[in-house]
């Protein structure tokens, strides 16, 4: 019962750790999708208006 006790009180705030920590990843993941898809878009613009300006 004493090992219960112990192993639940190094458990739950392992597990809220861990839990801060995927959420902390998660958010960071998603800032690091955003910021690809808009330089892309930024390249993506600027590789077209380059070209067309070479064009005329």
């Amino acid at each position: 019962m004493i090992a219960t006790a112990i192993g639940l009180f190094a458990a739950i705030p392992a597990v809220m750790a861990y839990n801060r920590l995927n959420q902390r990843v998660n958010k960071l993941e998603l800032n690091y999708d955003n910021f690809m898809e808009e330089f892309t878009a930024i390249l993506h613009r600027q590789a077209f208006t380059v070209s067309e300006s070479n064009k005329g």
